[in-house]
């Protein structure tokens, strides 16, 4: 689950299919295009709880270490003399997470969910080895590729996972649970990365991993035992892979975020270093689409009858733009406490905690409306006209904002965007057969994960601009000289505001002011934007049973 805050849950399934033996681990399933028969009350033991609560520790651990390394990062680039290849341990682990979902979501359905979900447990738990033991940046930066690719692997198996053990209609109060797990996470990352290495070594904020990720993979091994399509060998089912559609879809991601990860960092937006590498990743993206509607391509990583129905497309649009302003807003909030209000690195992190932490009562709330009423239309507007009014009233804060505005603002803002993004999937889920759910949901967090990436990329370049039109207004040569150079992002800091004196001092405050308020500006209209689209989404029925050839096995009975 990605979360970025946060994503939900997905797919649906259970079912006892005649002539399939309930006593083997993992169950044969002689017809694996026979969705099961509907079962509206599934048995619910304790291998059950155990599940869940695995993915809750999954879930933590994923959390954290997506925000953990924010506070830790300037630590080890310094020990290791990381020098400009530091924003490569962040982003490439973004990289390879959002890169490798959708081959996962396939993978799920060919070898089943438990040999997938320990699997990317374990190169989760491998990647957080390497990154801990890492004497040089290349190693480092080869293990967080590693841990993206258990982190993407580890979002998406959570929502099949649970759309495969609960009904779509009851769905949201267990993803309600798994989203609190993951705020927390989210939240506690940034200050647990700053008490580990101010009290031990770095190396702990990845070492931390191993008995976190020991413990979920041994609930996992001992009880997620489900069913899955046995009937088909090893080779047949390696050969229905989607090899290059993979592929397509995999160069074309890490070529688009590969740009995005340079631009304003080591090139300019205009340089051909981001531009050739642009428009050869949305040359490929076309290609994908292309490729995966031929009829020769059996089984498509991504298949576009996914996107045949309005709602589809909309909530896929949707969630695309609303990743990117999660992002967004998430990313340069902090910009203001630091750069505007003067607070410190740690001030800051507590006063960000207004965001982080509200978004999970109002995630939960949704979630349990969408349980009670099975109607997430009215939720995607309240929650998109709730977060484009936060988003607008960000806009207008400066220096003089008071301690209650800027609380009430987070909390308006955080509150929309939570229940618009927690009941997303279900959205995404109801329009589809249940034999697309794990490509859906392999799909859906996909483009969350792309769009995250996006909505940093231009929320930055926007601040980098402003920053550096407004940089005349300051008297000071130096000052101006760094808000011109492309990195203001990184001076927007209480130290760097009060290296200078006055009236230099104010005079950089109200760039930082002006420019943010620009940044929360632009956004307005794509928040817009969602709110008027999720009008045309089609109310469709949330199923209150569960089919699925994917469900946990039928204990023997005596």
């Amino acid at each position: 689950m990605q979360k970025d805050t946060v994503a939900a849950a997905d797919l649906n399934h259970e079912a006892s299919h005649p002539g399939i033996s309930n006593v083997d681990v993992d169950v044969d399933v002689q017809n694996p295009n026979t969705e099961g028969t509907p079962n509206a009350n599934p048995k619910r033991d304790f291998r059950f709880w155990a599940i869940i609560f695995a993915l809750c520790t999954v879930s933590l651990l994923s959390a954290a270490e997506n925000t953990v390394v924010v506070t830790a990062l300037p630590t080890i680039a310094e020990k290791l003399n990381v020098g400009q290849e530091y924003v490569w341990i962040s982003n490439v682990f973004f990289l390879t997470s959002a890169a490798i979902q959708p081959l996962c979501g396939q993978l799920s359905n060919l070898f089943g969910r438990r040999h997938l979900a320990l699997s990317i447990v374990a190169i989760y738990i491998i990647g957080s080895g390497i990154c801990g033991g890492a004497g040089n940046s290349a190693m480092l930066i080869a293990g967080r590729a590693i841990q993206g690719m258990g982190s993407g692997g580890i979002n998406m198996i959570i929502d099949v996972i649970v759309s495969d053990l609960v009904p779509l209609r009851q769905r949201g109060n267990f993803i309600a649970v798994i989203i609190a797990i993951y705020g927390i996470g989210t939240t506690i990352g940034p200050f647990l990365g700053g008490v580990i290495v101010e009290n031990t070594s770095w190396r702990w904020v990845f070492y931390i991993n191993l008995p976190i990720g020991g413990v979920a993979f041994t609930l996992l091994f001992l009880f997620l035992r489900v069913k899955w399509d046995r009937s088909t060998s090893a080779y047949e089912k390696i050969r229905q892979i989607d090899y290059i559609g993979n592929g397509i879809l995999i160069a074309s991601t890490v070529s688009i975020l590969i740009a995005l990860t340079w631009a304003d960092v080591l090139f300019p937006w205009k340089s051909w270093h981001i531009l050739v590498p642009l428009l050869i990743g949305f040359g490929g993206l076309v290609l994908f689409v292309i490729f995966e509607g031929l009829p020769f391509v059996t089984e498509p990583v991504m298949p576009l009858r996914l996107f045949s129905n309005r709602t589809a497309v909309i909530v896929y649009v949707v969630s695309f733009l609303n990743s990117a302003e999660n992002y967004w807003q998430f990313f340069f909030i902090p910009l203001y406490f630091q750069g505007v209000r003067l607070s410190s690195p740690s001030q800051s992190g507590v006063e960000l905690l207004v965001y982080s932490l509200v978004g999970i009562p109002g995630a939960a709330i949704a979630l349990l409306m969408l349980s009670k009423w099975g109607r997430y239309k009215i939720i995607h507007i309240i929650g998109s006209a709730m977060f484009t009014l936060g988003v607008g009233l960000l806009s207008i804060m400066d220096q003089n904002t008071s301690t209650a505005g800027w609380i009430w603002i987070n909390i308006v803002t955080a509150l929309g965007s939570s229940m618009l993004t927690n009941t997303l999937l279900p959205a995404f889920q109801a329009s589809l057969k249940e034999a697309d759910q794990a490509a859906a949901t392999a799909s859906w967090n996909f483009i969350r994960s792309f769009g995250s990436v996006w909505g940093v990329a231009i929320a930055a370049a926007i601040f980098n601009s402003f920053t550096a039109s407004y940089a005349p207004m300051v008297e000071d040569p130096r000052a101006r000289a760094l808000l011109t150079s492309g990195s203001s992002y990184a001076s927007a800091t209480k130290a760097f505001v009060e290296s200078f004196e006055e009236p230099v001092k104010q005079q950089i405050r109200t760039v930082f002011t002006l420019a943010l308020q620009k940044v929360f500006l632009i956004g307005v209209p794509l928040s817009g934007f969602v709110f008027l689209v999720v009008f045309f989404e089609k109310e469709i029925e949330l199923r209150t049973e569960l089919k699925t050839e994917f469900g946990l096995e039928e204990q023997e009975t005596t």
